[in-house]
């Protein structure tokens, strides 16, 4: 298969497309900026697009039999200004409004769009409560960006193309993510728990997290939102404590970050590292789709060796 991919060079972009690689398919990454030959992997090819110009490479384009639609601004990257907020929401509806436009007006053979989205989808829990991909949108900042997002793909639905979101948790890799901000401390032998540390993680392997795009690419029949997160969420003490023990074994000290340092520290943004937000599985689960690393010991003993 021809597979476009946006949004290519980023973590998860640089996983998916090794993976995609090593099954034999065929990738072109649409960038902005074509990486310098140094920088390029041999067996991709590049090719250009502009979302605030609105312009894209056609040739990409009619070339691609399924796009893969991974590109938008990092939302922990920089603190939420109202213009960054904004940056963080144009980057994802406009770039897919730019494909949809393009996909309505040009000849082309696509025949699957994934979208990313983002757990950012759902509120804050409960006891009783696991959100599931039929829950409505939260109303806060994260929820009202990824309505947006997923909305921007009804056009694209009406082309009669199989589309998909893959509404992704936190996601854990050694190439870059919250995995390095969480092991930073612990090389002080500091344990950093963030307020009082029950809010509830769900995350994901990097690995699964390519397996589950690759996995809904070559099922036909997978259409519609998916959680993209494992069976196995914990809070941020188990989260915190479980890397530190891998880490450090018994020499280290649990500190936790009060509430108010971290609104002092990230503002806005404070209000999703201290969220839970309990997220299922069941629905990619009961596709037999099945999970590599299921438990936050199994990810991090691979992690970490």
């Amino acid at each position: 298969m021809h597979v476009l991919i946006t949004g290519g060079t980023g973590l998860i972009g640089k996983a998916l497309t090794h993976y995609l690689i090593e099954k034999g398919h065929t990738i072109t990454i649409l960038t902005r900026y074509i990486p310098t030959l140094n920088n390029q992997i041999s067996q991709v090819q590049y090719a250009q697009w502009n979302v605030l110009a609105q312009t894209i490479d056609l040739q990409a384009i009619a070339q691609a039999d399924h796009i893969i639609h991974l590109a938008g601004a990092g939302v922990a990257e920089k603190r939420w200004t109202t213009k960054r907020k904004k940056e963080i929401v144009d980057s994802r509806v406009q770039s897919t409004a730019l494909l949809a436009h393009t996909l309505q007006h040009h000849p082309h053979k696509v025949q699957t769009f994934i979208s990313a989205s983002a757990i950012g989808w759902y509120g804050v829990d409960s006891a009783e409560k696991i959100f599931i991909e039929t829950d409505l949108p939260a109303k806060d900042f994260l929820g009202e960006t990824c309505r947006q997002w997923e909305e921007a793909l009804k056009p694209i639905t009406a082309l009669g193309i199989r589309t998909a979101s893959v509404r992704t948790g936190i996601v854990l890799s050694n190439d870059g993510g919250v995995l390095a901000a969480f092991k930073k401390p612990l090389n002080m032998g500091v344990a950093s728990i963030l307020g009082n540390g029950k809010q509830v993680m769900s995350w994901i392997h990097i690995t699964d997290l390519v397996r589950l795009f690759i996995f809904i690419l070559e099922h036909q029949s997978l259409q519609g939102p998916f959680n993209a997160v494992a069976p196995k969420p914990v809070s941020n003490k188990i989260f915190i404590t479980t890397l530190a023990k891998i880490l450090r074994g018994k020499f280290y000290i649990p500190i936790h970050i009060p509430s108010c340092a971290l609104k002092l520290l990230l503002g806005e943004m404070s209000i999703e590292v201290l969220k839970s937000t309990t997220v299922s599985c069941k629905k990619i689960h009961q596709q037999n789709f099945i999970f590599e690393f299921p438990t936050i010991e199994a990810a991090f003993h691979n992690l970490l060796g």
